[in-house]
C-alpha cells in the first residue's frame, strides 16, 4: 500500500537525475528526493511526471514503478534503523 508520502517521494525519485542503472544506495535515494523537492517542489515534481507520462508513457511507467520500489526499499531500511534505536 501506498501512503501519501511514498508518492510524493517517488515523483521526486523520478523527476531527479539518478538513473536504475546507476543501482544506488537508500542514502543516495533519499538524498536525491530532498534535492528534487527542495529544487521542484511538490507540485514541479508531479508536473514532471504528468509531461513524461504524456510525451513518453512506455518508458514513464517503468520509471515510476521502479521509483516506488526503490522508495519502499530506501525509507523502510531507515524506519527500522530508527526502531533498531529506539529500543
Amino acid at each position: 500500500m501506498n501512503t501519501t508520502f511514498d508518492t510524493v517521494r517517488a515523483e521526486a525519485l523520478f523527476a531527479s537525475v539518478l538513473q536504475a542503472s546507476q543501482q544506488p544506495t537508500p542514502l543516495q535515494i533519499r538524498t536525491a528526493v530532498t534535492q528534487t523537492l527542495r529544487r521542484l517542489g511538490v507540485n514541479g515534481c508531479t508536473a514532471r511526471v504528468a509531461g513524461e507520462f504524456g510525451e513518453h508513457p512506455e518508458t514513464a511507467a517503468a520509471r515510476m514503478s521502479w521509483a516506488l520500489e526503490m522508495i519502499r526499499s530506501a525509507y523502510e531500511d531507515l524506519a527500522s534503523q530508527e526502531f533498531a534505536y529506539a529500543g
